[in-house]
């Protein structure tokens, strides 16, 4: 259903494809969503192809990191005041289901409101992907920072250099490509918008996120063709009815461990290097997608019932192979 937006703040500029209804919530309505995270990715990187292109000096970036992921943090803790603030007064049923326990350190850092709007912009859904991936804090921004940053130190980037933006941009592009998919998330659907969220998608995600680029730039890994060559296989899909009318997935990745995603996510992180330091981002990736693994279990059981218990049979193992 094609809309056109109104009156829309600085950042949202008049662009929207597409519009999408939310999950059904406690008073039985649905919020209506903007999806037009691809085009705003492709606008955003004409500007900064236009910019670059004018003389802005985007190699200087890494070296304003530090300063930069300290303004972010703070942005991030005023902002989560000023929410905490405002579900202050709004009604039961707009307040998510683990922000309401009375202690307000608690409720500050998990968010009272789940769905925190002004007139029809939806701040939660806003900060999900925009302002980490392709915003002021953008994560792929400061990769192509770095990229450009060890052209100018070497003479031209590395292959593994290339590999990491590569990779991450398709990460990111997947992700805003098929941005509708987001509102069917635990973020969205369950979890208030607090400190947690609002440090994670403007401070957190851009600034951990790229430690592998940022440690390229310093600590150059030489790789060779054959190693950076990799083989798709894409199967036939087989799937497993449900009571709702869709379709779990048994085959492919679906038929080697539950949580395929978040295998795709370790894998990425994972890197071939001796300091410890880029290791970080995937001991908490782990630590973090081990937790949300067992919080999406049960929220599986409870959506799909009998034909989530047939998938767990069938398929044992949640995230890793053979392991877990």
């Amino acid at each position: 259903r094609p809309q056109r937006e109104g009156t829309l703040p600085p950042y949202r500029v008049p662009l929207c494809l597409q519009v999408a209804e939310g999950l059904e919530l406690k008073d039985k309505s649905r919020l209506r969503y903007p999806i037009n995270g691809g085009a705003r990715l492709v606008l955003t990187a004409l500007l900064v192809g236009l910019a670059v292109s004018a003389g802005l000096p985007l190699g200087a970036l890494p070296e304003m990191l530090v300063p930069l992921a300290f303004a972010a943090t703070l942005t991030a803790l005023i902002f989560s005041f000023l929410l905490y603030l405002k579900a202050l007064g709004v009604p039961p049923s707009a307040l998510a289901p683990g922000g309401t326990s009375g202690n307000p350190i608690y409720d500050f850092f998990l968010g009272r409101e789940l769905n925190p709007r002004i007139c029809s912009f939806d701040f939660k859904y806003f900060c999900e992907l925009r302002p980490g991936l392709i915003g002021w804090g953008c994560w792929v921004l400061i990769n192509l920072a770095l990229l450009i940053q060890e052209a100018e130190l070497r003479g031209s980037p590395s292959l593994a250099m290339w590999l990491v933006n590569g990779f991450q941009l398709l990460y990111v592009g997947d992700a805003l490509w098929h941005e509708e998919a987001v509102l069917t998330t635990m973020d969205i659907t369950h979890d208030g918008f607090g400190f947690m969220l609002a440090f994670g998608d403007l401070a957190w995600v851009p600034f951990t996120y790229s430690l592998q680029a940022q440690f390229l730039l310093h600590h150059p890994q030489p790789l060779g063709l054959p190693m950076a060559s990799a083989i798709c296989l894409i199967n036939g899909l087989e799937t497993i009815p449900t009571a709702t009318g869709r379709q779990l997935l048994v085959s492919g990745w679906w038929g080697m461990v539950r949580h395929p995603n978040y295998l795709g996510d370790l894998i990425m992180a994972l890197v071939r290097v001796s300091h410890l330091l880029p290791y970080f981002y995937f001991l908490y990736f782990t630590a973090l997608l081990v937790h949300r693994e067992a919080r999406d279990e049960q929220q599986c059981l409870q959506k799909y019932g009998l034909a989530w218990q047939e998938y767990c049979r069938r398929v044992p193992y949640r995230i890793l192979p053979y392991v877990y």
